[in-house]
């Protein structure tokens, strides 16, 4: 491409398609996002798939679904609905083999890069005799060595070979970070790096560096874990004779207790609870469990109704069924599949720690609530505010004012946002906002409950929800069958069944009367059971009205009693009042 006006920034975000959508990726894409949008610049989206054992085009879809709900648009890079295209393509590193080979042939021709023969069991030998004599290993240079007969001869073997770029012997290399100022290694610190492989793929310092040149990127900005590899990047540059973009090294995201936000903190909570799980369990009952795990096909499980799935929301289903080794392996620590940690975490009825953009998305959270908050991760507004929208982020973004120091996640504060935002809705748009949240993870549910109730399902839930997926879980009671209600054994429950007259007498009283309504709607039932309490309880309304929610829902929590009696209809409610009384009187016998 011919090169950009030298005023128009260019940012891109460059996703390795490996996995999910990190929140630290995603708060990487929002500040070059928001950095272009503020200029009046341009945002590319560039797909890093040289690693061919790892990319998948499903974590490719992923990435772009997520930052489409983030509503995170770019105006160049991989074609995606109506974003993406440009005359800098093409935007898959696994498309561009040609013009790396190019640009490393280039430093091989002017003596800053060579081609190394080692074979990978010799590279090995050479690391365990360097810790061996407890020394950090460092390439030997031993390819520099070769002459050229030598090497013209193994190229006509067609002997595998890597192309190794040639650091600096001495000297100092200096970084300018917008973030973190001037940043200085010594030449002596870097080992000659791998600039392409043996399958003729680029690594990543590579494919980089030539990509940010021919796409006319003038500004990166991502994780600081990259600045060493910053260094690295500026020699390349400098010897392809390319420009150095503007960097800013952001801090990173760390979890309440100042650990690292990953991955791995799902594999720790499922373990835990696989670990408190097996704990007091024999040989027998050990093999029993992971049989049941192994036997498990999960797809489709989103939409279960029954009380054991009461979690599912935050457990994607999987494409494929896990072996007792495998699931025995991961509680081993022997490696960190995402998936099993799900699994584990389904069967036991264990929240796993949201980590990625797709956990937040089926948690609930709103989309614009998450990119309030991922902003606020590092950047500052200015003043005391807290809460913006994206045209507030826009106007008011700037390199200057991203903090230096780690950020830390905290969810109960995203929570909080969360709430104040679904509070803030009109009924519409939060009966909208969940419907859409039940069509995509939540089908069964609303298939079950029906259109005619949605409307008040979503009113029965608006003020009390903390995410859209909050009605789905708490409400389960309504869409699972009259016997598969489970009451709870609480005090809470004891003590509103209980008592002198009971509450089960009470609900004993209330079947003719509810059964005998002409009209089973909110103000008729509440005028019937209002009556009742008035002649009955003391005008104490509490003292009916929760031994009717634990009949109904198994507990003493439920949306207000008559929306929810509404909801459920007349058949059900009458159904689960008369089971609830056998059951306490079958409790009382025994």
């Amino acid at each position: 491409m011919a090169d950009p006006a030298p005023h128009v920034i260019r940012t891109r975000f460059a996703p390795s398609p490996t996995g999910h959508l990190h929140v630290g990726s995603a708060r990487t894409a929002l500040f070059c996002w928001a950095l272009a949008r503020a200029n009046g610049g341009r945002f590319l989206l560039r797909i890093e798939d040289t690693d061919r054992r790892r990319s998948s085009e499903s974590s490719t879809r992923e990435l772009l679904e997520g930052l489409e709900w983030l509503g995170i648009d770019w105006d160049e890079g991989l074609e995606y609905k109506a974003w993406g295209g440009g005359e800098s393509g093409p935007y898959r590193q696994s498309e561009r083999l040609d013009l790396y080979r190019v640009h490393a042939e280039r430093l091989i021709e002017q003596g800053a890069a060579y081609r190394a023969f080692e074979t990978l069991q010799e590279l090995e030998a050479a690391r365990a005799a360097a810790a061996a004599e407890r020394r950090g290993y460092r390439y030997d240079r031993a390819a520099l060595r070769l002459d050229p007969e030598t090497i013209a001869r193994y190229l006509r073997e067609h002997r595998p070979y890597v192309v190794r770029f040639r650091v600096p012997d001495e000297g100092e290399i200096t970084v300018q970070d917008e973030v973190r100022g001037e940043v200085r290694v010594s030449a002596e610190e870097l080992d000659d790096l791998v600039i392409m492989k043996a399958d003729g793929y680029p690594t990543y310092h590579f494919a980089v560096v030539v990509d940010d040149e021919l796409m006319g990127v003038t500004h990166v900005i991502r994780g600081q874990e990259h600045l060493y590899n910053t260094v690295r990047h500026v020699l390349l540059q400098d010897a392809l004779g390319f420009r150095r973009p503007r960097y800013a090294h952001i801090s990173l995201i760390l979890n309440a207790d100042g650990s690292k936000m990953s991955k791995r903190n799902k594999a720790k909570v499922a373990r835990q609870a696989a670990g408190d799980h097996l704990q007091a369990k024999g040989p027998g009952e050990r093999e029993a469990w992971f049989k049941k795990l192994e036997k498990s096909d999960r797809v489709g499980l989103s939409s279960s109704p029954t009380p054991k799935r009461r979690r599912q929301a935050l457990h994607p289903p999987v494409d494929h069924r896990f072996t007792a080794g495998e699931i025995e392996a991961f509680l081993g620590g022997d490696n960190e599949e995402v998936a099993i940690a799900h699994l584990i975490a389904e069967d036991l009825e264990v929240d796993l720690p949201e980590i990625d953009v797709q956990d937040f998305r089926r948690s609930g959270y709103l989309p614009e609530v998450l990119v309030n908050y991922l902003a606020l991760l590092g950047w500052s507004p200015g003043g005391d505010r807290e809460k913006f929208d994206r045209a507030f982020l826009i106007e008011h973004f700037d390199l200057d004012r991203i903090i230096k120091s780690p950020a830390r996640f905290d969810r109960e504060k995203l929570r909080a946002f969360n709430l104040d935002a679904l509070q803030a809705m009109q009924g519409d748009e939060f009966e909208t906002r969940l419907r859409a949240h039940g069509e995509r993870y939540h089908a069964e549910f609303l298939e079950k409950l029906g259109d005619g109730k949605l409307s008040l399902f979503a009113a029965a839930n608006h003020a009390r929800s903390k995410t859209l997926d909050d009605p789905f879980r708490d409400g389960r009671f309504f869409v699972i069958g009259d016997d598969e209600v489970v009451y709870e054994q609480s005090k809470a429950v004891r003590k509103a069944l209980g008592g002198d007259p009971s509450g089960c007498a009470r609900l004993e009283a209330l079947v003719p009367i509810l059964q005998n309504l002409t009209e089973w709607s909110g103000p008729a039932l509440e005028e019937a059971v209002t009556r009742y309490a008035d002649e009955h309880a003391g005008g104490k309304l509490g003292k009916v009205a929760q031994p009717l929610r634990i009949a109904v829902s198994g507990g003493p929590v439920s949306p207000a009693i008559f929306d929810t009696l509404v909801i459920l209809g007349r058949e059900a409610t009458l159904n689960r009042i008369r089971r609830c009384l056998a059951e306490r009187r079958a409790d009382t016998v025994g």
